[in-house]
């Protein structure tokens, strides 16, 4: 039984005719005929008494009847269902994000797709760009905004810029003296603090890569969670950290920032979206953000 047999018993029930219930359904009377032939032959009982005029059900052909209605407006809710929930998931935007784009143009480019997407409920989650790609594919999140270049078959990345590197360093502190730009050269000699400490990897190995490249490495190593955490340290004068250029808008007391002379110290910004996320939504964040770069004159991968 298909749920199109329902259909046509209820309309020749309806119209009480089998020609009226054709026309009514756009075709021919024969073929329809045939369609309640074998629903009765499959349900094994005459639904209808074809000899009257007007059409009249059987007792059997009733309850029935009763039944077919009660299915069919049940699949008119599911439908109905399904069609508040794609409304609902094109209400929302859910963003993923690593806390360092936070000091950067994210805030902007989010307040310009607000703008143009008034009513559309958008959402913030703080992730890492390991976490968020479990999270785009379990569907929590619709985009995310990261650094790390993981490759995975079911997400779909876009390089946004890149962002430079540059020290986070005690008041103080000897190396302040020096006018020029540092180098990682004077940047080995105490305690390097990178984070985060997990998930890995993270921006913890980008700025360890650095000093890998260069064949240097720090006395010590200090792990974190969080870049908050690593400026308090550096605060503290427990060591020095390298942080994305975007963070000194972060102002902390007792923490200076100095550019740094290294030709790869960067750090790629990319946007991450499901493979067959077909929603409107991704074109226009990315509008949003060639708006923002292209008003704000910064320097990025997107050719605006």
């Amino acid at each position: 039984m298909e749920l199109r047999h329902l259909r046509y018993f209820m309309a020749v029930v309806n119209e009480r005719n089998f020609t009226r219930a054709a026309e009514r359904l756009n075709m021919a009377q024969p073929p329809l005929s045939r369609q309640i032939q074998q629903l009765e032959e499959e349900l094994g009982l005459q639904l209808i008494e074809r000899d009257s005029r007007p059409l009249r059900l059987t007792e059997p052909g009733r309850l029935i009847y009763e039944q077919a209605v009660h299915v069919l407006e049940r699949v008119d809710e599911i439908k109905a269902l399904a069609r508040r929930l794609r409304h609902a998931e094109h209400s929302r935007f859910t963003i993923g994000f690593v806390a360092s784009t936070l000091y950067g143009w994210l805030p902007e480019m989010i307040r310009r797709y607000r703008s143009i997407r008034p009513n559309v409920e958008v959402s913030l989650v703080e992730l890492t760009t390991v976490e968020q790609v479990a999270a785009l594919k379990e569907g929590r999140i619709d985009v995310g905004f990261g650094r790390i270049p993981l490759e995975d078959a079911a997400i779909t990345r876009t390089l946004l810029r890149y962002e430079a590197i540059i020290a986070a360093i005690p008041s103080g502190h000897r190396l302040l003296e020096q006018e020029r730009p540092l180098r990682l050269d004077d940047l080995t000699a105490g305690t390097l603090v990178v984070y985060p400490k997990t998930p890995r990897p993270s921006f913890a190995d980008q700025v360890l890569a650095l000093y890998r490249f260069r064949g240097l490495k720090p006395d010590t190593i200090l792990e974190v969670r969080d870049v908050q955490t690593a400026l308090g340290l550096v605060a503290a004068d427990v060591g020095f950290s390298l942080v994305t250029a975007s963070v000194q808008h972060l102002r902390r007391d007792k923490v200076e920032y100095r550019p740094l002379e290294e030709a790869h110290a960067v750090s790629p910004l990319f946007m991450s979206h499901r493979v067959n996320d077909t929603s409107p939504e991704i074109a226009i964040m990315l509008d949003a953000i060639r708006h923002v770069y292209r008003a704000n004159h910064v320097e990025n991968e997107l050719g605006v």
